[in-house]
């Protein structure tokens, strides 16, 4: 569905960019919050599945503590430098990812993934490309962003 809308999204993201309305870091949380009331992450998982976050060194450190390894081995093992130079997962699906959908290390999990799908983060206009990428993946950002349009397309 993200594919079939993704024109009208960007028609609408581009609206936003241009008029950047005063309220929308305060709409799209309020959206955020309704969507993720009724969105268990757990049935999904998409975004563990066919992505990977950037890790930055803090996450390293936080990990690889929790891991009892150094972080140079946890980043030997796990981690490799992708095209923007940033660290990601070598492999996707993520490798701490468990079978029934849950993060073999989520109380130390990665900074982007304990913010994904970053719907509910401040600037959200300076979000607005990544959240058309995340829409693809994310059934709640995908309605996130259903709901945003309404909300601004509204006359």
């Amino acid at each position: 569905m993200a594919k079939k809308n993704e024109a009208e999204n960007k028609k609408i993201f581009s609206l936003l960019k241009n008029n950047r309305p005063k309220d929308l870091d305060i709409v799209v949380k309020e959206i955020h919050e309704e969507i993720f009331k009724n969105i268990n992450c757990l049935k999904c998982a998409n975004c563990c599945k066919s992505i990977s976050p950037i890790i930055t060194g803090k996450d390293i450190e936080k990990i690889a503590k929790f891991l009892k390894v150094r972080p140079s081995m946890f980043t030997e093992k796990y981690l490799h430098i992708d095209d923007d130079k940033d660290y990601v997962f070598n492999d996707t699906p993520c490798p701490f990812l468990e079978n029934d959908n849950y993060c073999s290390i989520y109380n130390v999990r990665p900074k982007a993934c304990s913010e994904y799908p970053h719907t509910d983060r401040r600037h959200f206009i300076q979000l607005l490309d990544l959240t058309l990428k995340n829409i693809s993946i994310c059934p709640a950002a995908y309605e996130v962003v259903e709901k945003l349009k309404a909300r601004y397309t509204r006359n």
